[in-house]
């Protein structure tokens, strides 16, 4: 079954029956259609407790690796879908909405960084998961914020490394292992606009509270943080913990899950330099659980990659899933 989808909405433009419980009805396509329903932490709280598996960047790219299912949706945004169609070629791949992007993947074209990468010919290019397909066909090896330390160790001394394409993520590694990389110059919209000012206040308003940050923030925020580590790894430090409350600089989606496993806890946004309360990713929310019953009914849209693109991508995937076995997302 199929249909098509409204290219300057990026979405099948279809609006479901009100009366219809979405949960049930999802629950069905996915049995009907033998379809897995990966979703990020940042999504909204009724995907999140709707999805087959909730996970991180390594996570996700490691069930999408091992699904025996035909259709693959997928909950997050663009280049999370792109990599999910790169390890199953001959599977159907469906985003909610193809507009759900990425400001980190959107700040390194591969045009651009093939010429960047031109100019260090005798660097071993590691990039972040949070790139386009193209930028990851131009790399050596991809890697998560959960194994980013690994991935970096896992280079000979000898080798120069370029990081690309988030350069907070990169500088934190580089303090972690002491390399020194060349980095691309490109970040996230959403851990860059975290509020040092307000974040200082808050900790002098909730002094019991434990500081808590991705490592894709800016150094000055980094600085205050009690413990840094990838999204998964800030959920487990949250159960593992002895603290009651937490301040929390990633994106929100991840509290409804701290908040599940931990209900006697208490966990506070980090406030952005805007006058909103938390850090939302635009991008993320762009899914809906009506985008995601429709583009599961009507199958589309659909991730399409060129054969060559998405071959010379897997290569540096297929890198970091072998040197990240031991490792969990």
């Amino acid at each position: 079954m199929s249909t098509s989808v409204d290219i300057k909405k990026g979405y099948l433009d279809i609006h479901p029956d009100p009366s219809l419980d979405l949960f049930e009805e999802i629950k069905k396509l996915k049995k009907e259609k033998n379809a897995v329903l990966l979703a990020h932490y940042y999504q909204d709280a009724d995907i999140q407790d709707i999805a087959d598996y909730i996970g991180d960047s390594l996570g996700l790219a490691q069930k999408a690796e091992k699904t025996e299912a035909d259709i693959i949706v997928f909950a997050g945004v663009h280049f999370m879908a792109e990599t999910a169609k790169i390890l199953n070629p001959h599977k159907k791949v469906l985003l909610p909405d193809l507009n759900a992007g990425c400001s980190l993947a959107d700040s390194c074209p591969p045009e651009e960084f093939a010429k960047f990468k031109a100019q260090h010919p005798d660097h071993v290019v590691i990039s972040y998961i949070n790139c386009t397909a193209g930028i990851k066909a131009l790399s050596d090896i991809i890697c998560t914020s959960t194994n980013a330390e690994h991935i970096v160790r896992s280079v000979p001394a000898d080798k120069k490394i370029i990081f690309a394409p988030d350069k907070n993520l990169g500088r934190y590694i580089i303090k972690k292992t002491g390399r020194d990389m060349v980095l691309w110059n490109g970040s996230c919209m959403v851990h860059e606009i975290f509020s040092l000012e307000k974040i200082r206040s808050l900790k002098a308003k909730h002094p019991e509270a434990k500081f808590i940050a991705h490592p894709e923030c800016e150094e000055p925020v980094l600085a205050l943080a009690d413990f840094i580590g990838s999204t998964t790894a800030l959920l487990n430090y949250t159960i593992r913990d002895t603290a009651k409350a937490y301040i929390v600089a990633t994106e929100t989606g991840i509290l409804h899950q701290m908040e599940k496993a931990s209900p006697d806890k208490t966990f506070i946004p980090a406030p952005p330099e805007t006058n909103c309360a938390c850090n939302d990713c635009p991008h993320m929310k762009l899914n809906t659980l009506e985008k995601l019953y429709v583009c599961l009914k009507y199958e589309a849209p659909e991730i399409i990659l060129p054969d060559d693109l998405a071959a010379k991508s897997l290569i540096p995937i297929k890198r970091m899933l072998e040197l990240s076995a031991g490792l969990s997302g």
